[in-house]
């Protein structure tokens, strides 16, 4: 009987805790602030922009280019001219809209790392977790990458 008590009570604050999250995720603003990546090499810090969300690489695991001994450019752009812009201070991803059920879409990704600009949605899974889709086209094509924050707002 009494372990019968401690296990409803038990369900019943994760019932509970699981409700309170899901309603408090529905703030467009709760992607705001700086988020490691899933390969852990960057953090971004998306902020709004106007109505807009967008992101810059505020740091990097290995901001020096061994190759020059130099901060880090962004060398693989197929724009020439912006071959030599740091990727510190980036901007890589923007032109996210909040849509609903704690999704943001509508938006691009930028990957420094090869040159390519990808669509992007972006889902608020949890309070610190963020799934970052980039594709091609289709959604249903591409790569999820999911974000751990570091700092809030």
């Amino acid at each position: 009987m009494k372990n019968s008590i401690i296990h409803s009570l038990i369900v019943s604050v994760l019932l509970l805790a699981n409700s309170a999250f899901a309603s408090n995720l529905n703030n467009p603003d709760d992607i705001v602030g700086v988020w490691k990546t899933g390969e852990g090499t960057a953090m971004v810090r998306i902020y709004k922009n106007g109505d807009k969300y967008q992101g810059k690489v505020v740091w990097l695991k290995e901001p020096i280019d061994p190759e020059t001994g130099k901060p880090k450019v962004d060398k693989n752009h197929p724009d020439e001219a912006s071959r030599k812009r740091a990727v510190l201070g980036l901007i890589n991803i923007w032109g996210f809209l909040y849509k609903d059920n704690n999704t943001w879409d509508d938006g691009n990704i930028y990957d420094p790392k090869n040159g390519n600009t990808y669509s992007c949605t972006i889902k608020l899974t949890s309070p610190n977790s963020l799934e970052v889709r980039g594709y091609i086209g289709v959604s249903l094509i591409g790569r999820t990458d999911n974000w751990t924050r570091q700092q809030a707002k």
